[in-house]
């Protein structure tokens, strides 16, 4: 594993981007910018930023606008699939949809890609990330609809499908290769 694939450490000490965007939650949750409120916000950022360290998020890859206009246009599309199905779910009456957790393991090692995958899986209907485990950039999914075998493995395509997308869109030549060679080795 190279050096940018390697799990980074937490840090300590203050983030300023997580301080300012807690700041900024705690002032929007409070519903009014006062200069008393702005500075509680800051004081209690500051708390949680020291005592909750998170890892730093290291990207290296570059933006690829032909990568992102088709992660933004399957995530839609899977947005508008999904609620059609959980709301056909829904309202079969006396009959209880079935679900799975199911386990998936992403090609991808970085954390930015692993939370970004994690995170547009869980926004769409259906489906919920229940546990990540960024050792090994498992996710485990909660799946709604699942009645077969099939179905377990039609949701794991449909997430590594998801990973791939993040990929293409976000990732540098570098991640690309090794992603590809982690494909390759699966």
């Amino acid at each position: 594993m190279s050096s940018s694939q390697e799990v980074p450490e937490r840090r300590n000490g203050v983030q300023w981007p997580v301080l300012i965007g807690l700041t900024v939650v705690w002032v929007l949750l409070w519903g009014s910018f006062t200069v008393a409120n702005a500075l509680a916000g800051l004081v209690v950022a500051t708390v949680v930023v020291l005592v909750f360290p998170l890892p730093p998020i290291v990207f290296g890859g570059r933006v690829r606008p032909l990568g992102l206009a088709r992660l933004i246009g399957w995530f839609a599309a899977d947005l508008v699939v999904a609620s059609v199905q959980v709301a056909a779910q829904a309202l079969r009456i006396g009959q209880r949809p079935l679900n799975a957790v199911i386990e998936v393991d992403l090609r991808s090692r970085s954390d930015l890609y692993l939370t970004l995958t994690a995170q547009l899986l869980s926004l769409v209907p259906g489906s919920l990330v229940v546990e990540a485990r960024r050792s090994t950039s498992t996710l485990f999914l909660h799946v709604l609809g699942v009645r077969s075998l099939a179905d377990v493995e039609a949701a794991r395509r449909r997430a590594l499908r998801q990973e791939e997308r993040v990929m293409r869109a976000l990732a540098s030549e570098e991640e690309l290769a090794a992603y590809r060679v982690e494909g390759a080795a699966s």
